[in-house]
């Protein structure tokens, strides 16, 4: 069974930062590829940012400079580093894994990032 359970969410003002956390079982982490996927209020889920089972990394162009992934394979755990928040950053937040550019069908709960003043 796969499962995927993100953390770090919060109540944060622009400018802040955040860490969030995703915890992997139900698959061979290390030989997949993962990916940090948002959705916010009224919107579409989209691609935030992307790492490969090598360590490579991809970001959506809102994120660029700002944010960073990361994982670690030996804990099952993935990482967003969130910097310099913005207004817009406001979301619910998924981790999943991606092969093809496709998500898994199995979305755990998310975690909630609220920015604001």
């Amino acid at each position: 069974q796969v499962q995927f359970v993100e953390s770090g969410g919060g109540l944060v003002q622009p400018g802040g930062s955040l860490r969030l956390s995703c915890a992997v079982s139900g698959i061979i982490f290390d030989i997949e590829h993962m990916a940090w996927y948002r959705q916010a209020p009224g919107g579409e889920r989209e691609l935030v940012a992307r790492i490969s089972r090598y360590g490579s990394t991809n970001y959506a162009d809102a994120v660029k400079g700002r944010f960073t992934i990361s994982r670690d394979n030996v804990k099952r755990m993935m990482y967003l580093q969130m910097n310099s928040l913005k207004l817009e950053d406001t979301a619910v937040y998924y981790c999943n894994r991606q092969n093809g550019g496709i998500p898994s069908n199995y979305w755990g709960p998310g975690t909630r990032v609220t920015v604001s003043s």
